[in-house]
């Protein structure tokens, strides 16, 4: 049914998790602010920065550009391979473009993070297209992401296409371009965020992606 296939990348292909919140913990003592549980910190996982800064730091727009520049500091040096692979994605995206189905990489992370995660662990090579937000594009919205990544994929047709993510963003962002997306449990968003923003179907493993999609 769908030719091609996006997938986001934190929560979704990859749990990014602790090196997003160590970077984050970093940030947070650079400002000198009590460090707050790792549960709400995992809301800094998905959205925007910018946005997570001045809503759970009380950053004012300004502040919050300013550490996302601190923030990627650690990110750059360590963060970004404080991370692993989601069991079973491997032998997904094996399957996927077996069936012959075009993959791409669509997320809110700087291009140049994803890209390098990506070849760190050996999986950049499934994808045509890995589209992500420029390092000062923090304004970028997942809807543009997922734009840029069907117009570089050449989607005529957007009902071709299927977006996989875990947070409401990635249904959102997925929607607003006329797809559908498939929601992931197993990442950072609940089930009850995925249905709640439309999502067209739930898997809870990356076995079922591949049993929703093939």
């Amino acid at each position: 049914m769908y030719k091609f296939v996006l997938f986001d990348l934190d929560g979704t292909l990859t749990e990014s998790a602790p090196g997003i919140l160590n970077s984050v913990k970093y940030t947070y003592r650079r400002y000198g602010l009590k460090i707050p549980p790792d549960g709400e910190l995992r809301r800094f996982v998905g959205p925007p920065l910018i946005e997570s800064f001045m809503k759970y730091a009380g950053f004012s727009e300004d502040k919050a550009r300013e550490a996302v520049d601190v923030y990627r500091e650690y990110f750059t040096e360590r963060g970004m391979f404080e991370n692993a692979v989601y069991p079973g994605v491997e032998e997904c995206l094996k399957r996927l473009r077996s069936a012959g189905k075009r993959l791409a990489v669509a997320t809110s992370k700087p291009e140049v993070f994803s890209k390098k995660i990506l070849e760190h662990f050996g999986l950049d090579g499934f994808f045509e297209v890995i589209k992500g937000i420029p390092l000062d594009g923090e304004d970028m919205t997942k809807a543009e992401v997922v734009a840029a990544t069907l117009e570089a994929l050449g989607v005529g047709d957007p009902e071709e296409a299927v977006m996989v993510g875990d947070r409401d963003y990635d249904v959102f962002g997925a929607k607003q371009n006329g797809l559908v997306c498939l929601g992931v449990t197993y990442g950072y968003g609940s089930r009850e965020e995925l249905e709640q923003a439309g999502a067209a179907g739930i898997a809870r493993s990356a076995g079922e992606i591949c049993s929703f999609i093939l």
